[in-house]
């Protein structure tokens, strides 16, 4: 049985201001949710760690590979009026957020797609809100604000203007995130950042019994 409902993803209407983007509650279904919880990885600490320097198993490994699949690619593409043809994805996932995260941001150049899975339960903090912008200087003056709530799915087309930032928060915050990039170079700079800096927090996790 699918974890994910496209078909949910396909009724929601693309909102294109101030730039390009959707959300989509319940995009992963509230009864394989729990599922996919119970295997999400032991995350050593904030930031962003790639698929290969985590333990990837079980539901969660079977929703990461059905987002790699054909049919979620594909109603991408139908809602961006973007070919994603041969453009490689990219993973990384998150378990925790520190006081300065969230700050205001495009995304850099060499990515095309932004998707966000946010994998938490029912979330009742006012920080950790992801905003879409309007401007990069005012984090209050935004168009929409999503809760990073279990299975609510964000996707937004990277541009000059694609502002986005949350209020801060300190503390477990799981998200899924995946990017259609414009190379393979540029997937593997930036795995191979990612992945270093997640062996240092899990060495000084070991060393210390404390997050980096």
């Amino acid at each position: 049985m699918s974890f994910i409902d496209i078909e949910r993803l396909r009724a929601t209407p693309l909102e294109t201001v101030p730039y390009d983007y959707l959300v989509v509650p319940n995009f992963v279904r509230a009864d394989r949710l729990q599922d996919v919880l119970k295997d999400y990885p032991d995350v050593p600490g904030p930031g962003s760690h790639p698929p290969s320097v985590l333990d990837i198993r079980g539901d969660f490994k079977a929703l990461m590979e059905e987002l790699d699949q054909e049919p979620f690619r594909k109603a991408i593409e139908d809602k961006f009026g973007i070919d994603l043809t041969g453009r490689p994805t990219m993973y990384t996932v998150r378990g925790f957020t520190r006081a300065t995260d969230g700050k205001i941001h495009t995304d850099s150049e060499t990515k095309i797609i932004t998707v966000l899975l946010y994998m938490n339960d029912a979330w009742d903090s006012d920080g950790g809100r992801l905003r879409v912008l309007n401007n990069g200087t005012d984090l209050n003056d935004y168009a929409a604000e999503i809760p990073p709530d279990g299975g609510t799915l964000l996707v937004f087309k990277r541009s000059d203007t694609s502002w986005h930032g949350h209020e801060p928060f300190t503390g477990k915050r799981r998200a899924i995130q995946m990017n259609w990039v414009t190379s393979q170079s540029v997937v593997d700079h930036e795995q191979g950042r990612h992945a270093r800096s997640s062996r240092f927090k899990k060495f000084i996790r070991m060393i210390t019994g404390k997050a980096a």
